[in-house]
């Protein structure tokens, strides 16, 4: 134990002498470790509101029937299947907005506790009698976590009144409930939504199988339990693509601390050699630095833990907002965490220092003990890394092409990507020694060849540095063309597809026929085109079947991506026929003119495909058929919805009249203006958190080119000196100093270019089809390109600027003392 202390001890000094290093070493660990955790914190976070809203009531997820076109239905319903023996329980569900909070949307949940399935719960709790009785018997009780009460800003107690001026039950703090979510008495949720005697849907036992009577056949349908909590299965991807930023950044985060380990076990060659001479053995040595990066890795990691906690705190309302927007799906705005999620950021660290220096601790380990001191040796032994290195890329290159050609999933798509990233990577000091040496041997000036061969000695300091900032770069190619390519295709699409000037969705069925009446005798609008609406399963994915009327407005502004023939509207309207949106296609694996099978109450129904469109941000199925095609197979269906052409300034006035007549909320009633802007505020708030995730990747790479240039800064005084000593003046030696940096920089943001824009092609062709269905053009933005290289560059200069600093305040003595120590 004493040589193992004394062998620490003489290790650890060196930190202490190079003080910058140790920094890079932690500045690594931490921001490798802080862009990882931070992403699983959001992911952890998201998945467990996922699963606090599935089980909120309920112990088990439980089976229900709700009404075909999505909408309420009678009460009544409830009451006359009780009657036939079916143990059934109603639930309300709803949007509501609280007075003062009117940019807050709740989730209004009303169940009844009594009905509630045999062996269910409630928020995953079992209720004493007395809490029945109180959460039903005036004033009631409204179920709140604690979360969303310290969102709302409010005490427990407090009774909030809704937009319409409806009192809500004293709210309750609750544990386990899922945030966003008011859980109420089915009785005050009629009351406090303006539905009274209508329900959403009815729960039953997870296992319950029976006949549906009659009379209900068509009006009612039967989802199980997985059908109904599917928003894990919807968000996969959105997750997915999270978890990849993040392990890109945590790579380019090892990429410091490889780099510094390896200097710092060459600057200590000729320790290393004193005690090995001492008596240390091989295996002792190797613990030492073994025990050394631990303790290292554990500083890092819980620093790295520390700000991936306020980095994902951060980040939470926007990808809280995204998933709200694209899926439904309410995620808590606070970061509730386990112990087990704090050690497994510190194992991510030292899991990290191991892979980092790894490679290091075995060049150590193999070189003879004579060569320890040897510059050539270390040199020599990187010739051969580098070979080895060369070779490793072509198989990363081979494996990309074989998951091109053969793969045809979500994984392998990320597998197509990383080997295409590493093998760029492993590939970049191959072709920039390549690209020096041929520029070295048609140089014809002394100095000129100078300054390439010191160019290319540099090279194996500066490689890991430049292989981050290669990554950096053409990750925010990609994702950058990517999203800016994506903006524009959605924008083009809603100006296409959202041409009706006012939406309004009904209620309930009942009021959908009374609408629909009303709507035809108003002289205002110009086109009143209702749809309906039913969900159906095909192969596992729900998926919306939409009817439409044959009208001018779908032929003139609904886009296809393929069409059957010269009059594919002509056909929906009078055929057999359907259109389905590119992703739904993609994953039932249709093409034009086959014949796809839809469920239906009377059996199986196959129409013809005869068009696929866009139908981008929807994570569902979605169809559309002539509405007299689909209301031959559901006969009791009603529109869910009517789409208005009516000109703006008569807007006012019929929304006016449409409320007086029949008392709709603001949420049902939608200009066209509102729902784009609701729609680009989604779109802005989904790719926030990727636009962040991006900028930090960049600025991590900048940073490791900055150490990299400041820790062999001191070294570079032994090449620079004799240049000094022949007549190069020190201008000179800083122009030279930065000309080699931005040539090694320059070259890799050249090469970057092709990288990113392959990666965007990755990204639009292969991750968005297989992640969530549809194809995105791929489109390249030069000025965009102009920015990212010029913030590049400006990094390389501000990554340079210390070095030639410490360059131009040297002392004449310093770069003379060079020449007195040898090593």
């Amino acid at each position: 134990m004493r040589i193992f202390r004394e062998t620490l001890r003489a290790l650890l000094s060196h930190w202490r002498r190079h003080p910058v290093q140790f920094f890079s070493v932690l500045t690594g660990l931490w921001l490798a470790t802080s862009l990882l955790t931070g992403v699983q914190a959001l992911n952890s976070q998201a998945r467990d509101s996922y699963a606090r809203a599935s089980q909120l009531i309920g112990g088990e997820p439980q089976a229900s029937l709700s009404a075909l076109g999505g909408g309420t239905f009678p009460q009544q319903w409830f009451v006359d299947l009780r009657l036939a023996g079916w143990p059934v329980s109603p639930v309300l569900q709803g949007r509501v907005t609280l007075k003062g909070h009117e940019d807050q949307r709740l989730q209004l949940l009303g169940i009844e506790p009594v009905s509630l399935p045999a062996g269910a719960a409630l928020a995953g709790q079992s209720m004493a009698i007395e809490q029945v009785v109180g959460f039903f018997s005036p004033p009631g009780s409204t179920w709140v976590s604690a979360q969303t009460l310290q969102a709302l800003g409010m005490q427990a107690g407090e009774r909030p009144l809704a937009l319409n001026d409806q009192a809500l039950p004293p709210l309750r703090v609750q544990a386990g409930m899922a945030p966003g979510v008011l859980l109420v008495d089915i009785g005050f949720a009629q009351q406090i939504l303006g539905t009274p005697e209508q329900l959403s849907r009815l729960l039953l036992p997870k296992n319950f199988h029976a006949e549906l009577p009659e009379r209900f056949e068509g009006s009612l349908q039967f989802k199980t339990s997985d059908e109904e909590n599917n928003l894990s299965r919807l968000t996969e991807s959105f997750h997915l693509n999270l978890d990849a930023l993040g392990v890109l950044s945590f790579v380019v985060g090892l990429f410091i601390v490889h780099a510094a380990i390896g200097l710092a076990l060459e600057q200590r060659r000729s320790l290393l050699r004193t005690l090995r001479a001492c008596g240390v053995s091989a295996r002792m040595l190797i613990s030492c630095l073994a025990v050394e990066l631990g303790v290292l890795a554990l500083l890092g990691g819980v620093a790295g833990v520390v700000s991936g906690y306020w980095l994902a705190s951060v980040l939470l309302p926007d990808v809280a907002a995204s998933l709200r927007g694209l899926y439904g799906a309410e995620v808590a705005g606070q970061l509730s965490l386990s112990p087990l999620w704090w050690f497994s950021g510190i194992g991510l660290s030292l899991l990290g220092a191991l892979l980092a220096g790894f490679n290091s601790l075995l060049r150590a380990a193999r070189l003879p003990l004579l060569a320890l001191a040897d510059p050539q040796a270390w040199h020599q032994a990187h010739a051969r890394w580098l070979r080895r290195q060369g070779w490793a890329a072509l198989l990363a290159g081979i494996i990309a092409g074989l998951a091109l050609i053969f793969g045809d999933s979500l994984a392998s798509g990320f597998v197509l990507m990383a080997a295409l990233l590493i093998g760029a990577a492993l590939a970049l000091p191959v072709a920039l020694g390549t690209l020096l040496n041929i520029a070295l041997q048609r140089s014809k000036s002394v100095l000129g060849q100078w300054f390439l061969a010191d160019c290319r000695q540099q090279l194996p300091a500066l490689s890991l540095a430049l292989m981050a900032l290669l990554l950096a770069m053409a990750a925010n190619i990609g994702a950058g063309s990517m999203t800016a390519g994506f903006r524009q295709t959605f924008s083009n699409w809603l100006e296409q597809r959202l041409t009706a000037e006012l939406y309004i969705t009904p209620q309930n069925p009942a009021q959908a026929r009374e609408l629909y009446t009303w709507l035809k005798q108003q002289p205002q609008p110009g086109a009143v085109l209702p749809s309906w609406q039913v969900t159906i399963q095909l192969q596992g994915w729900p998926t919306d079947v939409f009817g439409v009327i044959d009208h001018p407005t779908y032929r003139q502004h609904w886009p296809l991506l393929e069409a059957l023939g010269d009059n594919p509207w002509e056909r929906l309207a009078k055929d057999d026929a359907l259109m389905l949106s590119e992703q739904l296609a993609r994953r039932l694996k249709v093409r034009l003119g086959d014949r796809l099978t839809l469920p239906t109450p009377s059996g199986t129904w196959s129409p013809r495909v005869v068009g696929i469109y866009a139908d981008y941000g929807n994570p569902k199925g979605h169809i559309l058929v002539n509405s007299n095609h689909l209301l031959r197979v559901w006969p009791q269906l009603t529109p869910n919805r009517f789409n208005l052409r009516i000109e703006p300034p008569l807007i006012p006035a019929f929304v006016s009249a449409l409320q007086a007549r029949f008392a709709l909320d603001d949420s049902r009633i939608v200009d066209q203006a509102r729902l784009k802007g609701w729609s680009s505020q989604v779109f802005e708030r989904t790719f926030a958190a990727t636009a962040a995730l991006n900028s930090l990747t960049l600025c991590v790479a900048g940073i490791a080119l900055f150490i990299s240039l400041l820790t062999q800064s001191q070294s570079r005084l032994g090449q620079l000196a004799p240049l000094w000593a022949l007549g190069v003046t020190r201008r000179q030696l800083m122009l030279l100093n930065l000309g080699q940096t931005w040539l090694l920089a320059l070259l890799t943001l050249i090469l970057a270019l092709p990288l990113g824009i392959a990666l965007a092609w990755c990204l639009d062709a292969v991750i968005n089809v297989q992640a969530f269905g549809w194809r995105l053009p791929l489109q390249v933005f030069p000025l965009q390109l102009a920015q990212l290289l010029g913030l590049a560059v400006l990094a390389t200069l501000l990554a340079s600027a210390w070095p030639l600093y410490s360059l131009y305040r040297a002392q004449p003595a310093d770069l003379l003392r060079t020449f007195a120590h040898g090593d």
